[in-house]
This record gives C-alpha cells, sequence and structure tokens, in this order.
C-alpha cells in the first residue's frame, strides 16, 4: 500500500515536472543582502503567462530600512506568500511591470539596550507580527531563462507592540536575480 503511494506521488510529480517546464522561479534579492545583511530567497509558480503565485523567505528580516545602533539587534525572521499580476509582455515569459498583494508574517524579537535607574538592562519587543501590503516592480527575462529587476513594496503591520516601537507603515525596496525552469 505505501510503495503504491509512493509510486503514485513520484509519477504525478514526474508529471507536474514536465508539464511545468519554464513555469518557475527561483529568486533572490540581492540588494538587501548587500545593504542589510538579510537574505530574502523566493520562489514563483507560473499559473498563466501574467499571473503567478509566490513564496519567500526572509532570514534575518529588519523592520524596513531601519537601521540598528550600538546595543540594537534584530533577531527576526519572515515567511511570505504573494500573487503577482504582470502587464508587460503578452508572450510566455512574464515579463514587464508587475504588482502584487501579499500577506507577510514574521517572527522573533528586537533586542536594545536601556538604562533604567542607572542599571543597564536589555529590553525584548516582540516583533510576531502578521503583515499585509502591496508591491510592484519591473523584471526583464533573457532566453526564458534569467530574470533580474528592482521592486517596491509597501504594508501595514497589525501588532500593538511593534506598532508602540515602530510605525506602522513599512516600505521595502529589492533588486532581484531569478532563474527560472
Amino acid at each position: 500500500m505505501i510503495k503504491r503511494i509512493v509510486l503514485g506521488g513520484i509519477v504525478l510529480l514526474a508529471g507536474w515536472h514536465t508539464h511545468a517546464q519554464s513555469k518557475n522561479e527561483v529568486k533572490l534579492n540581492i540588494l538587501n543582502t548587500i545593504a542589510l545583511a538579510s537574505v530574502e530567497v523566493g520562489y514563483e509558480h507560473f499559473i498563466d503567462s501574467n499571473q503567478s503565485i509566490g513564496a519567500e523567505i526572509l532570514i534575518n528580516d529588519q523592520f524596513s530600512y531601519f537601521l540598528e545602533k550600538s546595543g540594537e539587534k534584530f533577531n527576526t525572521n519572515s515567511v511570505l506568500a504573494s500573487y503577482n499580476f504582470y502587464f508587460g509582455n503578452k508572450g510566455e515569459n512574464a515579463s514587464g511591470y508587475y504588482m502584487y498583494p501579499f500577506i507577510k508574517y514574521r517572527f522573533g524579537d528586537f533586542e536594545e539596550k536601556k538604562t533604567i535607574e542607572g542599571v543597564e538592562v536589555k529590553v525584548k519587543t516582540d516583533m510576531d507580527s502578521f503583515i499585509l501590503g502591496l508591491g510592484s516592480g519591473y523584471k526583464w527575462v533573457w532566453n526564458d531563462k534569467f530574470a533580474i529587476g528592482p521592486y517596491a513594496s509597501i504594508a501595514r503591520n497589525f501588532s500593538e507592540d511593534v506598532n508602540d516601537k515602530f510605525i506602522a507603515i513599512e516600505v521595502n525596496a529589492g533588486f532581484s536575480i531569478g532563474y527560472r525552469f
């Protein structure tokens, strides 16, 4: 019974992979990796020539472009899901201008040193929160394999603890490098 399920799964995956040629993209936000030491790795599955669903993992996800000061440290990661609409090329390579609504969940904490009654203590802010936003960008695609392009987004954070410490509206930008298969 288990062998049949495993064999059926392998056959389905092989069929899906054959059907999904040139319908997937893995990407890295190189700008934030260099500027913020934040690693943003993403995946897109193209549903049509002008639509895709995406998922990203953000390691060391900092609050927008808020720069850490001495004695302050972000210890946060995030997962993000998006639905991407391409408005450019009407061919099969989903390129040009695009927009994407997204939902993001950030988890972790922000730590800072404060002096309270002459004693230096570490104070942590719980950064767990849901974030809704909208982004836009432009993507160039070469040979149906390599994709690069800038993008920016604006989002609303729904955590009272985070909004007490930081502004509720987050702005993010990046430059992605991707490979399609």
